[in-house]
This record gives structure tokens, sequence and C-alpha cells, in this order.
């Protein structure tokens, strides 16, 4: 239960990092993107876990977080410009 907290809260960090890192428009919000960034956080966490890069009771690190975000937001962006289109 802690690693999820921790991997919400260093979520919300890696998406406000990752939303600066992205280039071009990003229409999202505050809380999109923030909400972007802690679902990066669990994309890298899970995703560590299942390749055996983390134990079960540990989160992502910092810069994993980030990684996983700028993936998020990849995907979000690219969805909400054939939205748009």
């Amino acid at each position: 239960m802690w690693s999820l907290i921790v991997a919400i809260v260093v979520g919300f960090i890696a998406g406000l990092i990752a939303r600066a890192i992205h280039p071009g428009d990003d229409k999202a919000g505050f809380i999109v993107t923030t909400l972007l960034g802690i679902a990066g956080s669990l994309l890298a966490t899970y995703a560590g876990r299942m390749m055996g890069l983390y134990g079960d009771g540990s989160a992502a690190g910092f810069i994993a977080s980030i990684i996983g975000a700028l993936i998020i937001l990849f995907i979000y962006n690219t969805f909400m410009k054939k939205s748009r289109a």
C-alpha cells in the first residue's frame, strides 16, 4: 500500500516535469497533466515489477516515473490530435 502512495506522489511531480520536457503545444491542464504523471509512474512501477526490476513492495524510481509519464503523455497527445482533426 505504501508503494502505491509513493508512486502517486512521485507521479505527481513526474507529470509536471514530463510536461516541461515534452515538446509541442500541450492543451492538457494542470489536473490532466498530474493524472497522466501518476498513470506514468504506476505504469513504470508495474512494468518494472513484471520485468523483475523492482520487488513486490517497491515503487519505480524518479527517472523511470518521468519516462513513464512521457510515454503516457505522448500517447495522450497522439489520441487528442486525432480526435481534434
